[in-house]
Parts: C-alpha cells; sequence; structure tokens
C-alpha cells in the first residue's frame, strides 16, 4: 500500500512537471493546435517514462532534480505524439486511448497529424532550451542527455521499430523481425529514460550501459505484457480497444511463441532487470515499480 500511495504521489509530481512546460492554450491563433497538443498529452497516462527517468536520476545519485525536469517532459511529448500518430487511420486506426476518444476523434485527423507534430517538435524545444541554460559545467551532460534522447526517438530507435511493424502489417513476420520491433518501438524510449537519467546524475559509462540494457529489459517485458493484455482484457479496464492487433492482423509475441511463453519471458525479463539496477545502486521503489508493471492490469 505504500508503494502504490509513493507511486500515486510521483506521478502527480510528473503532471505538474509536464503541465508547466506545456504551451498555453490561450485566444490566439495558436489556439485550435495547442488545444490538441493539451488534450492529448492531458488523457492521462502511467507516465512511466519520466517516472523511469527520475528514478534512475536518484538511482545514480543525482543531486540537484530541477535539472531532469525539462528532459522528464520532453520524453512524454515524445511518448505521447507517438500514440496520438499511432492512433490515426492510416496507422491503428483506434478511436480511444487512455478511456478518452482519441486526438483525431475530437479534432480531425488533420489536427491528429498537426499535434503529433507539434508534440515532437515542442519536444526538442524544451531539451535544446535546457542545455543552452544549463551552467557551464553541466552543458556537456544535458547536450548528450538530448542527444540520447533524440536517437532512441528516431529513425535508430522508435520511428526504426515502428516502421517495421507498419510494413509488415497482413505480412509474415518471423522472430527476428518482432525481436527488432520490440526491441525499438517500445523498449528505445524506456531506455532512453533510463539512460538520461544516468547521463544527467554523471553516470559513467559502464553505468549507462547498465542503464540501457535495464531499460531495453523493462521495455520488451511491457510490450509483451501489452501483447498479453490485447487478449486477455477488456476497453473498460484498458482504457483502448482489446484485440485491435488481430483487428489489424498484426503478428504479436503471444502469436508467434504462445501465452506460456510470453508470460515466462515477461517474468524472466523483469528479474534480470531488477538484478541490474540492484548492481547499479540501491532505489527499493523502482524495483517494486518494476515488479508492478508485469503485474499490471492496464
Amino acid at each position: 500500500m505504500e508503494f502504490e500511495k509513493t507511486l500515486k504521489e510521483r506521478t502527480l509530481k510528473v503532471n505538474s512537471i509536464i503541465e508547466d512546460f506545456l504551451p498555453e492554450a490561450d485566444n490566439t491563433m495558436y489556439k485550435r493546435i495547442m488545444e490538441a497538443m493539451r488534450y492529448s498529452v492531458s488523457a492521462g497516462g502511467k507516465r512511466l517514462r519520466p517516472v523511469l527517468m527520475l528514478e534512475a536520476y536518484r538511482l545514480c545519485g543525482g543531486k540537484s532534480e530541477h535539472e531532469v525536469y525539462p528532459f522528464m517532459a520532453a520524453l512524454e511529448f515524445i511518448h505521447t505524439y507517438s500514440l496520438v500518430h499511432d492512433d490515426l487511420p492510416a496507422m491503428d486506426n483506434d478511436d480511444y486511448r487512455r478511456g478518452k476518444l482519441t486526438t483525431h476523434k475530437v479534432y480531425g485527423e488533420d489536427f491528429g497529424v498537426l499535434a503529433g507534430d507539434g508534440l515532437l517538435n515542442y519536444a526538442y524545444e524544451v531539451m535544446t532550451y535546457a542545455v543552452a541554460s544549463s551552467a557551464p559545467e553541466n552543458i556537456r551532460k544535458a547536450a548528450r542527455a538530448a542527444q540520447t534522447i533524440a536517437r532512441k526517438a528516431g529513425v535508430f530507435g522508435m520511428v526504426g521499430g515502428q516502421s517495421l511493424d507498419v510494413w509488415l502489417t497482413d505480412k509474415p513476420m518471423n522472430e527476428s523481425e518482432l525481436d527488432f520491433i520490440f526491441n525499438l518501438k517500445t523498449g528505445a524510449l524506456i531506455e532512453a529514460a533510463f539512460m538520461a537519467g544516468g547521463i544527467l546524475a554523471g553516470a559513467g559509462e559502464t553505468v549507462v550501459e547498465k542503464l540501457e540494457k535495464t531499460g531495453n529489459l523493462v521495455g520488451v517485458a511491457f510490450q509483451i505484457k501489452d501483447d498479453i493484455l490485447d487478449v486477455t482484457s477488456t476497453q473498460e479496464v484498458l482504457g483502448k480497444p482489446v484485440f485491435s492487433d488481430e483487428k489489424n492482423n498484426k503478428t504479436t509475441y503471444v502469436t508467434l511463441y504462445g501465452m506460456e511463453r510470453a508470460s515466462s519471458d515477461v517474468a524472466r525479463m523483469s528479474e534480470a532487470a531488477k538484478k541490474l539496477v540492484k548492481e547499479i545502486g540501491d532505489n527499493p521503489f523502482l524495483v517494486e515499480l518494476i515488479n508492478k508493471l508485469i503485474n499490471r492490469e492496464k
């Protein structure tokens, strides 16, 4: 129960940080695009990536947490843009996300595209401003954190994984292709969260590599769990349509390996991730958060 209380408090803190960095939806000519962007971000969610970034920073002994805030917000903006675009008719064509109508269902397909574009570009505005305004001794760390997030979000990361996923819809998919998609589409941004937190805390290269591996294990396990929930949960619990992978003729971890293998791999990867966290430092909350992710119902 104490963990749940702490998680709620930290999620509320992250929401406050995100709100601080969001542009205002005023009555200027920017009003509609700002509203669409804010609607997308404010739809809720676990805020997993910014929470993980802050916990990785703490794990590595970071002392000035405010320096992580712009990168936490930026990563959530990038994650949200990817969901907005995922939901578009040209992609997964979903009507609900986080229990609410998707952005394109509220603002139209054109503004769904533009809201995603706006969030992605705004994320880089936030990060580059943070780099430029850093104290001289922190500029290198901030620039490296921004570079890491940018690469993990781009064609060598999330976009690369998403592109293969889209390309292979309605086509046979082998094990190496599915692994590529999982490692990049979901794993890359969670890797970015762990790595950026460590980099901003001043962690050395060996520790950053361990953080990257931890993020990969958590990210892949998280995606496998998503595949499991897509066939075992309900729309009311999950907050988005179930059986969407089947509807879109997508190969998933469950269809390729079976439910038993999928469940055992989630547990195995999660245990390996927790072991790495304990090798790096002491953060019982982060260990328990990984536990929660593998046992979640939505």
